[in-house]
């Protein structure tokens, strides 16, 4: 994998080459070269220059920490520096050399940061490389791990071996919270696959993890006081109390705060199965198994279920030491409480006019509840109300107005509208969602409370084995717009630099690459899957709600249809856009494109007798087989459009129209798949020249 890393930065470097000539020795241009360093920085920084000459790594980098050090920073130099030996294959000394030494890098960490770490951690840094050695300095040991993540990441290579080259960086968030939010409720998802997660998290510079762990389809964390919680409510699936705990010390030792959400009052259907009195309807209650939204809620009449929420959060505060509690809030449709008269009755007694009023008396009740153990509330955007007291953070998922009125509100919020990974949207639409746009209409003191974003992927559509292609490396590209400049906008460059930086995320256990290969050897019963493997190439997943509507999967439904060996946004989308578009600027002048699309269309045609037969001896494959068969008539168009407009000769009159006749069908979703590449071939077909009607 670290060889295939070289090799595309080998190529980044020779195709950039001539930038070599015209650009400064100090530029903080994304995508410059300077002395073989091509920038593939994820996210970019907030200020990068370059200078002359670089530090060749050797078994000699010795490394020294200057001021303060302690057992977190130790661990993460270890972990950095024993990724670049990987890397390199260079051994280089994972323990700190002795005073007076000769060294290569130098740590400067002023103290230990926040005891507890908070949104108000400092974790700016900066780090600079010159031939003789290289020194980051940083406020924090939270700051040096993100510099340390920087350092990995600036690692080069040529012929003549391993290098990092010389730059000058000065490095600070935009915002405060980037986080990423993952749904354990409706699908769980083992301690294994959240490590990774949080390893991956760590190198996008990327702080708050959001541990969604209640649902109607189960509740997913130990309770010694309420056992039934998980005894009833869980199939059995739920993390212990010292599990839970080891997630949070191992977010802690990678900068990451761990911030819990339990559902309420809605979404709480995994809660009654063990402890139905909390419900505003008898019941019977069951885990549930379709996903939406459903009536049961919590009673927020009865003095007991404060008592409950009290001793629950009691204990769930002891295991999530954060400042913050998220508490849902979302989607009540509040029909059992319009339906229940004693709930109606305390409503008028307690001049609560309707259903929204009394999820607001809820939530002032657990407020008070949550700040006895320590905790200011988060919520999503349905909990804001005028009255709510202004410490409550708001999140939005409805969309940056609601956000914003958080904002003018006095609120803190964040934004998740635009972030969510389940809904199959393509890296670049996520990284143009911004949570502070040019055009926001606030204050500058109301864009202040704007803390940041967060990622989220739901698990209606999610199982532990297809979970990371469906989070990464997309997450990579919002963790980019969350730190980074708002002028660090181009979408190419960034396409560019996650191809690297998807790369070196698989390089720390996530399977988002190799899961696709090994999901089509499982479907086709065979090691030999590469006429299948050109036609995932050009396949994505349909997207979440086209999903729900075609094939209506449930708790119980197994996801392993062709659909779930896809990931969404497949890197061979925008580069054959790119290819496309290159070639259509002068289709005479273009041999080396010519022969490349050429290639993949000849590929696309004779795979097709491959794929059918693999897909003969597959009855859960064969539900693609009109993708396979369509794969050919797109070869053929590509094929006939390049042929006329590399000739310049005319198709013949009706031509045009009889392709997009094709391309709109084969645009149809089907098998819960659709193609990547109708859009640049429209482009071409709509280029070629047409003889005139008779």
């Amino acid at each position: 994998m670290h060889f295939a890393v070289a090799m595309i930065l080998a190529s980044l470097a020779a195709s950039a080459g001539a930038l070599n000539q015209s650009m400064p020795a100090q530029s903080p241009v994304p995508g410059f070269v300077n002395d073989g360093f091509v920038n593939t920085l994820m996210p970019q920084p907030s200020h990068l220059s370059t200078q002359e000459g670089r530090l060749t790594l050797s078994p000699s980098l010795a490394f020294i920490t200057d001021h303060y050090r302690d057992a977190r920073l130790n661990a993460a130099i270890a972990r950095s520096l024993g990724r670049i030996e990987t890397q390199t294959g260079i051994s280089i000394p994972t323990s700190p050399s002795a005073a007076g030494a000769s060294v290569a890098l130098a740590i400067s960490v002023d103290g230990p940061g926040e005891t507890l770490q908070s949104v108000d951690e400092d974790e700016s840094y900066s780090l600079d490389v010159s031939p003789s050695g290289a020194r980051l300095r940083a406020a924090t040991v939270v700051g040096a791990m993100r510099g340390l993540e920087t350092l990995q990441q600036l690692v080069q290579t040529d012929p003549t071996g391993y290098f990092l080259p010389a730059v000058s960086i000065r490095d600070t968030p935009r915002f405060r919270w980037r986080g990423l939010m993952i749904d354990c409720g409706r699908h769980f998802m083992p301690v294994e696959v959240l490590k990774r997660t949080l390893d991956g998290m760590a190198a996008v510079k990327l702080n708050v993890f959001h541990w969604h762990l209640s649902e109607d389809q189960g509740f997913r964390i130990e309770s010694p006081a309420f056992p039934r919680l998980t005894e009833l409510g869980s199939d059995g699936l739920f993390y212990t109390q010292e599990q839970a705990r080891e997630i949070v010390a191992y977010a802690r030792e990678r900068g990451i705060r761990v911030v819990p959400e339990f559902d309420m009052p809605g979404h709480t259907g995994g809660w009654f199965v063990g402890y139905p009195d909390l419900a505003s309807a008898p019941g019977p209650f069951h885990i549930e198994r379709e996903f939406g939204v459903f009536d049961p809620v919590m009673d927020p009449t009865r003095e007991s279920t404060y008592k409950f929420l009290d001793t629950f959060i009691a204990e769930m505060a002891a295991i999530f030491p954060d400042h913050f509690m998220h508490i849902g809030g979302d989607e009540n449709n509040g029909k059992e409480w319009n339906a229940n008269p004693r709930i109606q009755a305390f409503m008028r007694a307690h001049n609560l006019q309707n259903t929204a009023a009394l999820q607001n008396y809820f939530n002032r009740r657990l407020l008070k509840i949550l700040e006895k153990h320590g905790k200011h509330m988060i919520g999503w955007d349905e909990i804001l109300t005028p009255d709510l007291p202004k410490d409550v953070v708001v999140q939005s998922w409805r969309g940056f107005d609601s956000l914003a009125a958080g904002a003018k509100n006095g609120y803190s919020s964040l934004l998740s509208a635009g972030y969510y990974l389940n809904l199959m949207s393509t890296a670049a639409t996520h990284y143009m969602v911004d949570p502070l746009p040019q055009a926001s209409g606030l204050s500058p003191e109301e864009q202040a409370r704007i803390l940041g974003g967060e990622a989220c992927m739901w698990t209606e559509q999610t199982t532990p084995r297809d979970i990371d292609s469906r989070i990464w490396p997309r997450a990579a590209a919002i963790a980019e717009r969350l730190w980074s400049p708002s002028s660090v906008s181009d979408v190419d460059d960034m396409y560019r630099r996650l191809t690297v930086e998807s790369l070196r995320l698989e390089t720390l256990g996530l399977t988002h690459i190799s899961q696709e290969a090994v999901s089509l050897r499982e479907l086709a019963g065979t090691q030999q899957i590469d006429p299948l493997r050109i036609l995932a190439s050009v396949l994505e997943p349909v997207t979440f709600n086209e999903r729900a509507h075609m094939q209506h999967p449930n708790q119980l439904t197994p996801l392993n249809q062709v659909i779930d060996a896809l990931p969404p946004d497949p890197p061979s989308r925008h580069k054959f856009e790119l290819l496309v578009s290159a070639y259509l600027q002068d289709p005479a002048a273009q041999s080396q494109k010519e022969a490349e699309l050429t290639a993949n269309f000849k590929a696309w045609i004779a795979a097709e007798p491959g794929i059918l037969r693999l897909m003969a001896g597959s009855p859960t494959l064969a539900q693609a087989q009109p993708r396979a068969q369509q794969l050919t008539v797109l070869g053929m168009i590509g094929l006939e459009a390049v042929s006329h407009l590399s000739s310049g000769l005319p198709a013949a009159a009706g031509w045009k129209a009889q392709q997009q006749a094709l391309l709109d069908e084969a645009d149809k979703p089907q098998a819960l798949v659709r193609f990547t590449v109708t859009k640049p071939l429209r482009d071409l077909v709509s280029a070629v020249p047409e003889a005139p009607n008779k």
